[in-house]
């Protein structure tokens, strides 16, 4: 009997879901910050079977392109959190930006210079100082990060800014600063617990990911998504399957206690899970 029920919620899955969605850091991607092969098996096999993929980081899309095209597979890609859009022939379908005075305005607050500030512009990034462990998360850098005096820069339109620290607790007393004034101004998000980021009201992953669903002819009732950090939060919860890391903070898993947690980004678990799920056969019962 556990075994019928079993087979009939994996064929129930496998009729709804037609749009698998993940984040790239702390769940596509390993601890050496890139895709598996099988991981890579799974997505091509995926694909060769009609499912549509929509990955959605909250990279700035220079860095991002590269790892998604390792897939070996057509995806749509959403990064700096839902900023911009690309099909997957990499055309811009949708930017928007931060303005320069938003920037300017926050950065004002006399930000302490223990934190470092970054601001993502179009083929570029902008930052306060050189920090080892942010760029080991891009060990195949497509720009070098150039290091300015933010005073001294004319022109800050970005896609979005962020902070990081080693201590949370820094983090989230700047977040708190700035939401105070800026309430109406910024949407915001730890993509980690060490990096604090802040879009334009109007960005967030769901919202991008919505306008793609659009694009297809598709909706949220059709998707799967997998995620592991706070700016992953509306999307788990706008589709119709959202799965959480196992390495996803203890925190956000308290929050989103109804979604179902599944292996780590160390033990393939988006690739895992999808196998099982969607790409498995079902055991026949006798």
């Amino acid at each position: 009997m556990k075994l019928l029920q079993m087979n009939m919620k994996i064929t129930m899955l496998k009729e709804k879901i037609k749009v698998v969605i993940s984040d790239l850091d702390g769940t596509l991607l390993n601890q050496h910050h890139q895709i598996s092969e099988y991981t890579k098996t799974v997505f091509q096999e995926l694909h060769s079977q009609g499912y549509l993929i929509i990955v959605a980081t909250g990279r700035h899309h220079l860095d991002a392109m590269s790892i998604v095209e390792s897939l070996g597979c057509p995806a749509y890609l959403v990064t700096s959190n839902g900023a911009r859009i690309h099909s997957p022939q990499n055309e811009l379908l949708f930017s928007h930006n931060i303005s320069s005075e938003a920037i300017k305005s926050v950065l004002s607050l006399g930000i302490d210079e223990e934190f470092t500030t970054v601001v993502f512009k179009e083929n570029s990034w902008l930052t306060n100082k050189h920090n080892e462990a942010l760029n080991s998360f891009q060990p195949e850098l497509k720009y070098v990060p150039e290091l300015v005096n933010f005073d001294s820069v004319e022109d800050l339109t970005a896609i979005k800014m962020f902070f990081t620290h080693e201590r949370h607790s820094k983090l989230i007393e700047l977040r708190d600063k700035i939401v105070k004034k800026y309430s109406d101004d910024f949407s915001h998000a730890f993509s980690l617990p060490h990096c604090l980021e802040f879009m334009d009201k109007t960005v967030d992953k769901s919202v991008a990911i919505a306008k793609i669903l659009e694009i297809e002819n598709l909706s949220f009732q059709e998707t799967i998504s997998f995620g592991d950090g706070y700016n992953d939060e509306k999307m788990l919860n706008a589709t119709a399957k959202g799965l959480l890391m196992g390495n996803a903070p203890d925190s956000l898993k308290s929050k989103l206690a109804h979604l179902e947690v599944i292996a780590t980004n160390y033990d393939n678990g988006v690739a895992t899970y999808l196998f099982e799920k969607l790409l498995k056969q079902p055991i026949l019962s006798v």
